[in-house]
């Protein structure tokens, strides 16, 4: 996990080991919550496929709490190194620079190419685990509190106990293809609302 060309926050790379978790194969569209929450918050609204997108941390979190209640499994957000593992392209994964390829075009929708714009997920090529948009369209939650990484061996790193801000990954339609990279993180405050910001889940085995 990380990246030692990277930006200082990379840095070191560390070795993580993790147990089994499933991935959603795209990101939560704004028909999958309107379902959930009856609500649209989205501020791109032209397409029940596109990602729902200017929704908070915190606001997913009552998402994750009523999906749950429905379908009585444990859903959450991904941790980091989850994220970043399955980003990657898992134990299947070529090494590329973003989700699926060396060639952010093929897998991103991000500022050269987006006409500044969400689009409908699963357009773009999938990454090795067959997980589409993880590399632009929009920055995905997580659930780690924001910290340096270690340098020692994790496993299920968590990140820190407490913090100020939480962490995305993955880069957006409205950012640089640099923000894109499997690597890449940035952090925003919980309760930040942006029409960028979105997620996808992870489901206990």
């Amino acid at each position: 996990m990380g990246k030692n060309d990277g930006q200082h926050d990379e840095k070191p790379i560390h070795s993580v080991t993790l147990s089994d978790f499933y991935i959603s194969k795209y990101e939560v569209s704004q028909h999958q919550w309107h379902e959930v929450m009856g609500n649209e918050p989205s501020f791109i609204r032209k397409c029940d496929r596109c990602p729902v997108e200017q929704v908070s941390w915190i606001d997913v979190q009552g998402f994750i709490m009523k999906l749950s209640q429905v379908t009585s499994r444990t859903f959450r957000l991904p941790t980091e190194a989850e994220w970043e593992y399955a980003a990657g392209g898992g134990n299947k994964s070529k090494k590329y620079s973003y989700s699926g390829g060396n060639g952010v075009g093929e897998v991103a929708w991000f500022n050269n190419n987006s006409d500044f714009t969400t689009h409908p997920v699963g357009l773009k090529e999938p990454n090795e685990l067959g997980l589409f948009d993880m590399s632009g369209n929009v920055w995905e939650w997580c659930s780690d509190w924001y910290g340096p990484y270690p340098s020692d061996q994790q496993t299920d790193p968590v990140g820190p106990a407490e913090g100020s801000y939480r962490v995305l990954r993955g880069g957006s339609w409205n950012g640089v293809a640099q923000g894109c990279r499997i690597s890449n993180r940035i952090i925003n405050f919980p309760a930040t609302r942006y029409g960028y910001l979105g997620f996808r889940l992870v489901m206990e085995p």
